[in-house]
């Protein structure tokens, strides 16, 4: 494609951030991309993920199985939307647009960049609690400071969030090449502290006898005797849709790969054995916790509080490095290209960065991480409930409608092959509202039971797997709206 001849006619959807990879961009090969993900996975909310299933009444094993399990399942969506970025070297704003339309697509590129939003305030948060903790231990004094009225948080909580968003700042100049670099110099590091907090947790607890013989709190004469599948299955749908957010935009990503299978390799091997080793590893942590304080502590950073001497140190030091890394990699980056998508002429990667920041700085993403409930049910659930329809149609869009066949040029044409009716696509539109309708009852009842908690038990069970009924539904909406019109679509653009 002639990058030149977009540039001059096709301002409103192109910019040079926007624009196809061209072969010396596409440089990733399978290693880079598995220290993306061990870059990503070993972070804070991670570990607050499976550690929080212990604190939910799971054993060490079972809160492992529901990861592993879950990662398995949304590696599949992962590499079928990371094919198209691989072969045609688009970004997931671009992507969109088939199926969408060239101004529709700004719809799903808004919903995934507020998403994004909200976990890199959720990252900066967290970077700010382990700041505050090291600086406490330092001066041997409690910083965070009596509750403010509006914000529910201390002056030094809120002062520590604002240090460490400004910290950020100084990366949003920096590029892709950057976060590779950043992401594969870390993920050993991060890996050796997740190891080290390991084996202080089995000594302080008295090896793994003490861990594993913690059982569940659902079996007999447990305090949710019976109770085991109306919380497992809600927590793998969660799961799921935790890194829901990345199989949409994993394009952004797979755009840079040396080859399709370098992508393949890299995330099959990246993705699902690192969530694996790091819940088993958190869950361990956290049900040592049990046995040394009486209690589960889930947070990291509230647990290297608790602890003294250069361990500590080094740990916060860490996390804060990698919170860092993984806020840049995981939600920065997407959500500067969606936002840039909206107006290519207006936004620049670089100002989609700041927008992301901006956001996230007023979203107070502390309100999220009050509880496991809220973190795991009300936000990662909800989020899944979303996202997961926009996944269902690209997935049906690119391999069952047009057999992976995408006319490059058109994606950037405002008159192109995907203008559809005016820009949109009422038949993605379709898809979307009806997959998204049948969780909007359970959202609402789990998230204000005050207000909503009068409607029926079918709605609480179709929530417990709002991204799978999301996914589903939307898919075959899709495929089967776009089939009915097939005659209406250019015969090139079809499979």
């Amino acid at each position: 494609m002639e990058v030149g001849t977009l540039a001059d006619s096709h301002h409103s959807l192109w910019n040079e951030d926007l624009a196809p990879t061209g072969a010396a961009q596409r440089n990733w090969c399978w290693y880079h991309f598995a220290a993306l993900w061990v870059g990503m996975i070993v972070a804070v909310p991670t570990w607050m993920l499976a550690a929080g299933l212990i604190e939910q009444g799971m054993s060490a094993l079972q809160a492992t199985s529901v990861v592993v399990l879950g990662n398995v399942i949304i590696l599949v969506p992962m590499l079928l939307i990371g094919h198209p970025g691989a072969r045609y070297g688009v970004p997931f704003a671009v992507l969109v647009r088939s199926s969408f339309g060239t101004i529709g697509g700004r719809l799903p590129a808004a919903a995934r960049a507020l998403v994004a939003c909200g976990w890199y305030g959720i990252q900066t948060w967290i970077g700010g609690e382990a700041l505050l903790t090291l600086l406490g231990i330092f001066l041997g004094a409690d910083m965070r400071g009596a509750p403010l009225l509006f914000f529910g948080i201390g002056i030094g909580e809120l002062l520590a969030f604002l240090a460490f968003w400004s910290i950020q700042l100084l990366f949003v100049r920096k590029g892709i090449t950057t976060i590779r670099r950043l992401e594969t110099w870390t993920a050993p590091l991060k890996m050796l502290a997740c190891f080290a907090l390991l084996w202080w947790a089995l000594d302080a607890a008295g090896g793994l006898g003490p861990i594993f013989s913690s059982p569940s709190a659902f079996v007999a004469g447990g305090a949710k005797e019976g109770q085991f599948w109306a919380v497992y299955l809600p927590s793998l749908t969660a799961m799921v849709g935790f890194w829901g957010t990345l199989a949409l935009n994993i394009p952004d990503f797979t755009r840079f790969a040396k080859s399709q299978k370098d992508q393949a390799i890299g995330q099959t091997l990246g993705l699902p054995p690192t969530m694996g080793l790091v819940a088993l590893i958190s869950v361990m942590t956290t049900s040592a916790t049990v046995v040394i304080y009486g209690e589960a502590i889930w947070d990291p950073v509230q647990l290297a509080g608790t602890l003294s001497g250069p361990f500590v140190l080094l740990g916060l030091v860490v996390i804060a490095v990698d919170t860092v890394s993984c806020n840049i990699a995981a939600n920065l980056v997407c959500s500067a290209y969606d936002f840039s998508a909206l107006n290519p002429r207006m936004i620049s990667y670089r100002t989609g960065a700041l927008i992301t920041a901006f956001i996230g700085l007023f979203m107070m993403p502390w309100k999220l991480l009050e509880s496991t409930n809220g973190y795991i049910y009300t936000w990662l659930t909800g989020y899944g409930a979303l996202l997961g329809p926009i996944a269902g149609i690209l997935i049906a869009d690119y391999w069952l409608v047009r057999g992976t066949r995408l006319d490059v040029e058109g994606l950037y044409e405002e008159e192109g092959p995907y203008r559809y009716g005016n820009g949109w696509n009422t038949k993605a539109l379709v898809a979307l509202a009806l997959g998204i309708a049948p969780n909007v009852p359970g959202f609402l009842k789990i998230s204000f039971p005050a207000s909503f908690g009068g409607f029926g038990w079918i709605w609480s069970e179709i929530y417990t797997y709002a991204w799978f009924v999301g996914v589903f539904v939307a898919l075959f909406v899709y495929a089967g709206l776009m089939r009915l019109s097939a005659g209406e679509q250019p015969e090139a653009q079809l499979a």
